[in-house]
């Protein structure tokens, strides 16, 4: 059963200052980082506005985060932009009510994912995947911002077409605007490094403006927001069809992949220091009912934000009370405040953009994954050693080339081909005996182990099954060619599971090795392991399992 507001539940009187404080900071930074976003989803900056209140609000209702912040965020800003973008075509004028509908599709794929309690499906985009998906979308995110930053038409495509027409247009460079723009980034990267807990972007949107209409910076060619209307937004179902919202499903889905792995890491590592859990279902709730009110209001795309978040913590945020105070702020900044944006130069709000990007654009992580490598990785796996770097790196290089949704696909593929690969060709150890103790280790790690005369003994790690039974048989019937051996014992404590066909392996592998005079023991199986063995009717001695690879070697080598 569904609760609402459960962050509230024994609500302390003493939490409602630090509540109200987090919800102005969260406020400031949210403000300007809205107006942003809602440029990268191809829409007019209020948008994003219109976006926040009903999400926060709803989020707050049903999310199971004490401190997760939602609204616009740019990667989903971004892939909204590139499947609303599909679907319209050239026309312009379908783009705000496409938005708002696609945010509405999400929504409602998101409540039906928590219903079904499809929270698990989280963990199909590896850490290393999104990771990677993210570098490649902040670097296509500041390509299609500096143009801005340069006062220069810029272009459309991939992050190397964008990069190309920047380079191209740079002879007309307005030297005021990049004043303007390179002012605001570094204004912000320094406020963020010195007093992380001044908010920013609002500063530098703040001075923007002032600096703007002081000494009418738009007479002089920097180009300003212009118009940003007043009032709250209309609210209802956006003006599209069924058709359109058809259009829409498929794209819908991956947005919501990307928006729930951000927005579910973001709340599970705040959780963690707060000392409460988070629960994946609930939280796709919480997302759900926040895309539907994000949708209703004429907004956009909205996820969970790892850096308001932050800003949420550091404030001092005890509950969801402080996310509803920063909807409170942005109703009234709606009514009241949007005309100060009129004068806001475009280059500012690149500014602002590429500073909150800039941090996701983690090449350091890139490198540690490339280090997690050993020599005997590489002689096992060889290229697919490292398959978390590439993976990593197929996201990052498909969204580069192919666009945002193909590249996150890509990485996923990839992650799962390297997967299968790898679990195709499980790790093959050959044991010793160890002196002294007797118990037995691999002779590569160990150096004190020793080969038993006449006995192989092998530790597979990992399950054996259709896809890698052939390597296995291979493997085993290499090691009883290389040696003169009466025995092969398999070390089957890393075996988690078998299927039928590698029962069916087996057999014909004790029935081979057996006309050479070689018996096949196995020793140390788990329970399911046992379980399938016996009801797939394998060989009796393959159902005689040892309890130790000792008793097995010791019953090898006397025979019995």
């Amino acid at each position: 059963m569904l609760r609402l507001f459960p962050s509230l539940r024994g609500y302390g009187r003493r939490w409602l200052g630090r509540d109200a404080l987090a919800g102005m900071t969260v406020w400031a930074v949210l403000v300007p980082e809205a107006l942003a976003y809602a440029t990268i989803a191809g829409v007019s900056p209020v948008v994003g506005l219109y976006a926040a209140p009903a999400a926060l609000i709803l989020y707050a209702a049903f999310g199971s985060s004490r401190h997760l912040v939602v609204g616009p965020m740019a990667a989903t800003a971004a892939l909204s932009a590139a499947v609303v973008g599909d679907v319209v075509g050239g026309s312009r004028a379908h783009f705000p009510a496409m938005t708002a509908a696609l945010a509405l599709t999400v929504g409602i794929a998101a409540l039906l994912a928590g219903l079904l309690r499809l929270g698990f499906l989280a963990g199909f985009i590896s850490e290393p995947v999104l990771k990677g998906f993210i570098v490649g979308l902040a670097l296509t995110i500041i390509a299609g911002q500096l143009p801005k930053l340069f006062g220069v038409e810029g272009g459309s495509g991939d992050f190397f077409e964008k990069i190309w027409a920047l380079i191209k247009d740079l002879g007309g460079t307005s030297g005021l605007t990049v004043l303007v723009g390179l002012g605001s980034l570094v204004l912000i990267l320094v406020l963020k490094r010195v007093a992380p807990m001044m908010p920013g972007s609002l500063i530098a949107v703040a001075l923007g403006i002032a600096v703007a209409a002081g000494f009418g910076l738009e007479d002089h060619g920097v180009e300003v927001v212009g118009n940003v209307e007043a009032g709250l937004p209309s609210f209802g179902f956006p003006d599209v069809s069924l058709d359109d919202l058809g259009d829409l499903v498929a794209g819908s889905v991956g947005v919501l992949l990307v928006a729930f792995a951000e927005g579910l890491g973001a709340a599970r590592n705040y959780a963690a220091r707060g000392h409460y859990e988070v629960d994946a279902n609930s939280e796709l709730i919480g997302l759900g009912a926040a895309g539907l009110g994000a949708g209703l209001s004429s907004g956009m795309v909205v996820n969970g934000s790892l850096s308001k978040t932050a800003v949420n913590w550091s404030a001092g945020a005890r509950t969801q009370l402080s996310g509803v105070f920063a909807a409170v702020l942005t109703v009234i900044t709606l009514l009241f405040l949007t005309g100060l944006f009129e004068k806001l130069p475009e280059a500012v709000l690149a500014g602002v953009v590429i500073a909150a990007v800039i941090e996701l654009v983690d090449i350091p992580s890139l490198v540690s994954l490339y280090r997690v490598f050993t020599r005997r990785l590489g002689q096992a796996y060889g290229v697919a050693a490292r398959p978390d770097f590439l993976a990593a790196v197929a996201a990052m290089l498909g969204v580069l080339a192919f666009d945002t949704l193909p590249g996150l696909f890509i990485g996923i593929g990839v992650s799962l081909l390297l997967l299968l690969y790898r679990s195709s060709r499980p790790h093959i150890s050959e044991l010793g005996r160890m002196p002294g103790n007797g118990h037995f280790a691999a002779l590569d790690r160990h150096a004190g182990s020793r080969r038993v005369p006449g006995v192989v003994v092998l530790r597979v790690e990992g399950g054996i099954y259709f896809a890698n039974a052939e390597r296995i048989r291979s493997e085993v019937r290499g090691a009883v060619a290389r040696k003169e051996v009466t025995a092969v014992v398999i070390d089957a404590e890393t075996v988690p599971f078998v299927d039928v066909s590698a029962v069916r392996m087996l057999d014909d592998l004790a029935e081979e090795l057996e006309a050479l005079g070689v018996r096949l023991l196995l020793a140390r199986d788990t329970g399911l392991v046992r379980d399938v063995l016996r009801t797939a009717e394998a060989r009796a001695e393959l159902r005689r399992v040892y309890p130790t690879v000792r008793a097995a070697v010791d019953a090898a080598r006397a025979g019995t």
